[in-house]
Formats: C-alpha cells, structure tokens, sequence
C-alpha cells in the first residue's frame, strides 16, 4: 500500500524541476495526480502545453492515474481550473502543492514595477488562486493537506528583492491558512528547499557567497549541509527528487498533526525553522523611549554586535 493510496493531489508547477518529483512520487503512492503547469520560461513568460501533459503520460504509462491543465494559475481563472480538474475528474481534492514560481532577477534600482508585480504574482499569487478553491473542498470534506514550496531569499539575497518578497509572503500565507483551517481537518505547511532546477542552475556549494560576505544561512542559524562530496545515494545531493520525499510525507495522514511549519530541504538534510522569537529587548515600562536615550542605549544593547551582511 502507498502512503497516499485513494487521495487526489493537485500540483501546481508540476511539469519540472521539484514539482514533477512530486507529482510522480504522489502517484507512486496512490494518488491520482491533477499536474498543473502552462509549460513557461523561468520568467514567466510563454508556455508549452506539452511539458505537464508529459508528466501525465510518464504517470499513466505506469498504470497511475494524471490529468493535466495547462492554464496559468497565476490568474484566478487558472488556479481554479486547476482544483476543478480535480473535484471533476476524480470527486474530491485532498492534497495540494504550490511548485509553480518564477524569477526576473535584477537590482532595486533597476528593477521596473513589471518586473516586481510579474514575480509576486507568478509566485505568491499563484499559490492563493489554487489555495482559495482548495480550502473551500477541503473544509466541506473535514480533511485536506496543503504544502507550499517557497525559498530562503526573503533572509537576504542580492539582486532579488521581489523573489524575496513573494517568497516571504508565501511563508506567511502558509501560516495564516494553517490557522483559518486547521480547525477542519486541513493543514497547511511550507518547505524551504534548495535543489538544482531551472530557477536554481548551480549546486549548493556553488551558491554560497564569497569570503567576507554573511550568507542568509548564518544568518539564520542554519548549519552549514554536510560537504556533497560524501553523498552515497543515487544521483547529486542537490537533485529535486531529494525534495518530493518531505512533500509527499506532508501530505499524508501520518502528518496529520504537522500544522503552520516551515520545513527545509538541501543536500539530503530536512530541518524545521522556528518562528522569529525576540532576541533581546531594553524597556521603559510605561513610556516612549526618547531619541537622545536610544541614541545612548541602542549602541550598548539591541544593536550591539550586529553587523553588516555583506561585511563592508
């Protein structure tokens, strides 16, 4: 039996990279698989019909069940097109995952209000189209599971401010509609992963930044992955297969009780973030603090020890 043996699964981005992992590992484990992916370039522009519908036959050649849609769930009429496939081909949608994105990388000071509004709605609003349709099945089923793919950008990244942002945004989204249906029987969890795909060329290691320069890692307090060089499995450490194992465990009833969490995924390791928590704190009690008293606590507390990211 597989871990998602009877269940519906709807996955936006399905076509490639760590989307089409998940959808044909969902289908590995029983699902039926709605792929949902117009066939675009990295940054967002074009499509091609015939990138999902390969995943479908990749599915059903293997005796799965897949079904493709190739609208653009960036738009509403797309992300629901994509859940209607679902409740019309198959009576129900009891998974959902958010894999489809985009990047128009450049500088703030280049970057044009096109460039910022296609990525967050190529990412941040492409999840929200498919989500809002999803929440209305699962709510009236008692039972759903929702996992958002995101990325570590919004901890500090150069030249990327609007990918940041709609990432950001998606963790919060993901948090906030754990809350709203949670009470149902639905959750709803976000994955940080960092594997080789078309928005993401280089190898990990490649990535970090160069000496002299914080990485968002230490930043954040992630420790640094073991070194790829000692992988044993098949394939490279950084493959998106190595993702789809977290996403489908998110989706099945052995998670049931993982509920409002940011996960991450690299180089084999899965880890969980905390929440942001209040590192250090000065107080007044009962009034404002005054300029002239920040001016002289600030350097000897809060911003004790802080440094510039990029070490200039």
């Amino acid at each position: 039996m597989g871990a998602l043996d009877g269940n519906v699964v709807v996955v936006t981005g399905g076509g490639r990279g760590i989307g089409r992992e998940v959808a044909l590992l969902a289908a590995a484990e029983g699902a039926s698989v709605v792929v949902a992916d117009n066939g675009c370039e990295v940054d967002g522009t074009g499509s091609n019909p015939a990138i999902a519908q390969a995943v479908v036959d990749e599915i059903t050649a293997k005796g799965g069940k897949a079904t493709a849609v190739t609208e653009d769930v960036s738009t509403m009429a797309g992300g629901e097109a994509a859940i209607r496939a679902a409740l019309d081909g198959y009576g129900r949608v009891d998974g959902l995952v958010c894999a489809a994105g985009m990047r128009r990388d450049t500088p703030i000071w280049a970057m044009t209000e096109e460039d910022f509004e296609s990525v967050v709605n190529g990412n941040t609003k492409a999840v929200f189209t498919v989500t809002k349709p999803a929440s209305i099945a699962m709510r009236q089923q008692r039972h759903g599971r929702m996992v958002f793919l995101t990325s570590d950008f919004g901890l500090g990244s150069v030249g990327a401010s609007n990918y940041a942002a709609a990432t950001e945004g998606i963790i919060g989204l993901s948090r906030t509609v754990a809350r709203d249906l949670g009470r149902y029987g639905v959750t709803c969890n976000a994955i940080s992963p960092l594997a080789r795909t078309r928005s993401f060329s280089g190898y990990s290691e490649e990535l970090r930044p160069p000496a002299g320069v914080t990485s968002a890692e230490t930043m954040a307090g992630i420790a640094t992955p073991f070194p790829t060089m000692n992988w044993e499995a098949p394939g490279h450490a950084d493959d998106p297969a190595g993702v789809a194992s977290l996403v489908v465990y998110l989706l099945s009833e052995g998670a049931g009780d993982v509920n409002g969490q940011l996960f991450g995924a690299r180089g084999g390791e899965v880890y969980l973030y905390t929440y942001p928590e209040i590192e250090r704190q000065i107080l007044t009690f009962e009034r404002r603090f005054t300029m002239d008293e920040l001016d002289e606590q600030m350097p000897r507390t809060l911003a004790n020890g802080v440094s510039n990211p990029l070490g200039v």
